[in-house]
């Protein structure tokens, strides 16, 4: 059953509302946060949130996350694009995995056209801002509903 999401953000994240808002909007991260935990809980659901700049402390926490909670959404940032230790952390990871982004990248600069992470998650959703955690957490729920 599932009961509670970690949600991950990577580096830069934290920035969000004021680093480049034509591509990533006004809305701070919590902004998101709250919107992702108030869609949860209207689940039943919990939420855990962390924010890392540091690639190292997103590993730990994919770890520190099995047996822990049922479930884990995370944008991982620039580290979407070339972390292999965050592949394989999250493929160690047993639960459900939606990778999120609130821009497309597909339709950004080259270098962001390339995921070392979707391969190991079940979804990929992006393009949406903040819409984009929203609808990872209905997707988790339809997911267990399946």
């Amino acid at each position: 059953a599932l009961s509670s999401v970690l949600i991950l953000n990577g580096p830069n994240l934290n920035l969000l509302g004021s680093r480049e808002p034509d591509v990533y909007g006004t809305a701070s991260l919590q902004n998101h946060i709250e919107s992702a935990s108030a869609a949860a809980a209207a689940h039943g659901l919990t939420v855990k949130s962390l924010q890392s700049n540091s690639e190292a402390e997103l590993v730990e926490a994919i770890h520190s996350a099995t047996g822990t909670v049922d479930a884990i959404i995370i944008n991982a940032g620039a580290l979407t694009h070339y972390s292999w230790s965050l592949h394989d952390a999250l493929r160690s990871f047993k639960g459900n995995k939606i990778e999120v982004h609130l821009s497309n990248p597909s339709a950004r600069e080259d270098f962001r056209h390339v995921s070392v992470v979707s391969g190991v998650v079940d979804g990929s959703i992006s393009g949406f801002g903040g819409l984009s955690y929203v609808l990872a957490i209905h997707a988790l729920v339809a997911l267990h509903a399946s």
